[in-house]
């Protein structure tokens, strides 16, 4: 008789399924967002707004997850890299990842709700890029831009969060294409690690189809236009020397992790992800807020 695992043990395995300790790398910026719009709209910190955005993105986040490794569990079983995964090796069942997903997205549809009407509405829209982009590696070379759709709307959301309307976004649209653009970038690097198992099962890709260099390129070319589109943010929101020092150390970070991962060597990969973009989600929305409420007197 095959031993029931105690649903304790299911709950750790669907979490360690969805990694969720990677939310760390979205909420920064959805922080930033909310926060600059609550100094825009006047100042003042509503702390039950930022709750509700964390628990947004972190459902939003967990459902995108779930559903990924639905659908891509037999392409996963495919890859040595990814033959490890839980759905594949049974440490997940098929039905224990689909409740997890289905509640998170019920956390996330409630958390839009209880934000304002304009929230709630717009977010089926936001779903539609995260179940979209695991498929998009089926019948496209640049899944990587459906990936950077997906998080562009983090920062955007978290805007309409505290503002409830449309008027006045322009500063959230920009901070949201920079981040599509950062994570859409890095994916071009984290994808070349599989280019060549990705010919061999027919998933479609950047570097499978036009080569590692390319790839690299693209990347940096993406990843130059997120840093101009962050000089852009703040100088519409009206950031002052603290986001500068912020900025200037996410280009050392940026420059770290095209230095360390080369078309000869991509060894260092997973060091660029969790320490260069870890790095600059964190010290971006850190010089933010030293900014915002040491020179526009953001009050708590």
């Amino acid at each position: 008789m095959t031993a029931v695992e105690p649903a304790p043990g299911r709950v750790k395995a669907f979490l360690r399924l969805v990694a969720i300790e990677h939310s760390v790398f979205a909420l920064p910026f959805a922080y930033l967002s909310a926060l600059a719009a609550m100094w825009v709209a006047g100042g003042r910190v509503r702390w039950v707004d930022l709750l509700l955005v964390t628990v947004a993105m972190v459902g939003a986040r967990t459902f995108a997850m779930a559903a990924n490794r639905i659908i891509d569990r037999r392409i996963d079983a495919r890859n040595p890299r990814t033959a490890g995964r839980e759905l594949v090796t049974g440490a997940v069942s098929v039905r224990t990842a689909w409740t997890g997903a289905v509640v998170a997205l019920v956390v996330f549809l409630g958390a839009a709700a209880a934000l304002n009407p304009l929230c709630l509405m717009l977010a089926p829209l936001a779903v539609i890029p995260l179940v979209l982009y695991p498929y998009a590696k089926r019948f496209t070379d640049w899944p990587h831009g459906v990936l950077a759709v997906a998080q562009a709307v983090g920062p955007v959301g978290a805007w309409l969060a505290v503002t409830g309307t449309l008027a006045g976004s322009g500063p959230a649209w920009l901070l949201g294409a920079a981040v599509g653009l950062w994570i859409g970038g890095f994916d071009l690097i984290y994808a070349c690690q599989d280019a060549e198992v990705d010919r061999q099962i027919g998933v479609r890709s950047v570097p499978a189809r036009h080569g590692l260099r390319f790839a690299l390129h693209a990347s940096t070319v993406a990843h130059v236009v997120t840093f101009a589109l962050f000089l852009w943010f703040g100088a519409v929101i009206g950031l002052g020397w603290p986001w500068w020092i912020g900025l200037a150390l996410t280009a050392v970070a940026f420059g770290y992790q095209h230095v360390v991962v080369t078309p000869g060597d991509l060894s260092r990969v997973n060091r660029a992800f969790f320490t260069a973009n870890g790095f600059v989600g964190i010290a971006l929305f850190a010089f933010a807020l030293l900014d915002l409420v040491l020179r526009l007197n953001l009050r708590p």
